[in-house]
């Protein structure tokens, strides 16, 4: 389009711009307006408390250890039951005909889709992944781009601008510095100028295959699927210890989101690579403001509305793993508290079985080991070392450590042995890759375990810390 056209739609890209405005601000307003989300840190202090009081107690009764054992055999039933279930995503693409599962739909009954990056300082990589979506192999009146540009200080909206010349479809929202909410406030400033039935979400350094919506759109034939979340992968795995962990723990996590699924347990949203049906999300209020980790948040308000969330094994969505400790431990720390945060939010309406019980219990279940046992570890470890006995959650422990090398070795047998069976060298490689896994998870503890004692404690301010991305080059797929 030419520069004089440009300038032409100023008035109309200001209206449409305060309009966006005002319709973020109800929509905000209407976030704030629950109020589990006040008293954060009296209840997460209320929590920490109760976590240490009954670590002690159980030290200082001579059948603590047995109560835990009890109660872990108790998890063990569950864990059975996830461990033993058969995902019905497992050999997905395989059992359909050879054409795209695309073609069983009528183009005409098509969804249009609408893809959004929200970026602020970007240059390095917003670039390659603005190209990948616009390039989709998916009709072309049925899907549109948006990139949200919050205030970005370097040249990511002049480049953004150069590709909308290229790209008819790109379309680009500037915010203003002064505009708050973080992703979650961009995202829901550029929705009322979308016109998706479902919107994909992508960070900036994403990288995608051509024929990805595709593969991901006829998930959403059964109504009550209100998300689908894509595997996320590491691009840059190979580089040194922590992104060959990220890949581990990527594949962690797309086998227990495949299991929890299929018992009927939680699916969860991971942010990067994640579809929303545009109905499931104006029925929760769009992207919660007042979190930072807006995904996991979008996750519990879609299950207690009574939606779905699937998970698709392939295609994945590749992004940049952090490179050093320093960078795991700030985007780790944004997770653990963001994960937090859910349940000292929710905390009523979980209790209240409002999500049903397969879900309830799968949640609590996941708590005890994500968050419970890292909590407690701290007391545990203080109290075993001067009473000179074995930690009392141990049972526990050793629960959490069965899981995840179960579920570390076999995602990687799903990931990587999707076409072909294993040999032995390949599976001698995929357990060294799961205890250097083991050892890199190690680092969930110190943070849960800080999170929970840090928000009990401090004032809490919505701080994000902007992990930095230098791109991965072109990705062969």
């Amino acid at each position: 389009m030419p520069a004089n056209s440009y300038r032409e739609l100023e008035p109309l890209k200001s209206i449409l711009h305060a309009v966006a405005d005002t319709v973020s601000d109800v929509s905000a307003e209407a976030v704030r307006s629950y109020p589990g989300y006040e008293g954060r840190r009296r209840k997460a202090a209320v929590v920490s408390i109760a976590i240490w009081t009954i670590t002690i107690a159980l030290h200082l009764v001579s059948w603590g250890f047995w109560l835990v054992a009890g109660f872990t055999g108790l998890l063990c039933i569950q864990a059975l039951r996830v461990l033993l279930a058969r995902p019905h995503q497992v050999g997905f693409l395989n059992e359909l005909p050879l054409q795209s599962p695309i073609g069983v739909i009528p183009e005409s009954d098509l969804p249009v889709v609408s893809l959004l990056v929200a970026a602020k300082n970007e240059e390095a990589v917003i670039g390659t992944l603005v190209k990948m979506l616009c390039t989709q192999e998916y009709p072309q009146d049925k899907y549109e781009v948006w990139a949200i540009d919050d205030a970005s200080t370097d040249g990511t909206y002049a480049l953004l601008e150069r590709l909308a010349k290229e790209y008819d479809r790109l379309k680009i929202l500037r915010r203003s510095p002064g505009a708050g909410g973080g992703k979650s406030g961009a995202l829901n400033q550029v929705l009322p100028l979308t016109k998706g039935d479902i919107i994909g979400v992508f960070d900036a350094d994403a990288q995608v295959k051509p024929d990805m919506l595709r593969q991901l759109v006829p998930m959403f034939q059964p109504e009550r699927v209100g998300s689908v979340q894509m595997r996320k992968a590491i691009a840059n795995a190979p580089l040194n210890f922590w992104t060959r962990g990220q890949e581990v723990e990527m594949a962690l996590d797309a086998y227990f989101q495949q299991q929890r699924i299929a018992v009927g347990g939680i699916g969860e949203l991971r942010g990067n690579g994640q579809f929303v049906r545009r109905t499931a999300l104006d029925s929760c209020g769009g992207w919660n403001e007042l979190t930072i980790t807006d995904d996991l948040d979008l996750t519990v308000r879609l299950h207690l509305d009574g939606w779905d969330v699937q998970f698709a094994l392939s295609p994945a969505v590749q992004e940049e793993g952090v490179t050093s400790a320093i960078a795991l431990w700030h985007q780790r720390n944004r997770w653990g508290e963001g994960g937090y945060q859910r349940y000292l939010d929710y905390w009523r309406l979980l209790l209240g079985n409002r999500m049903g019980f397969l879900k309830s219990w799968d949640m609590f279940g996941f708590w005890v080991i994500q968050y419970f046992l890292p909590a407690a570890a701290v007391p545990d470890l203080i109290l075993s070392a001067v009473k000179g006995q074995p930690p009392v959650m141990t049972p526990l422990t050793l629960l959490a450590l069965t899981l995840s090398f179960v579920g570390m070795y076999t995602g990687l047998m799903r990931i990587h042995c999707q076409d072909q069976k294993p040999t032995i060298s390949t599976r001698f490689e995929f357990v060294g890759k799961t205890l250097l896994g083991i050892v890199y998870m190690f680092h969930w503890f110190l943070i849960v375990a800080s999170v929970s004692l840090r928000i009990s404690v401090r004032p809490k301010r919505l701080k994000w810390v902007k992990t930095v991305h230098q791109g991965t080059g072109s990705l062969q797929f």
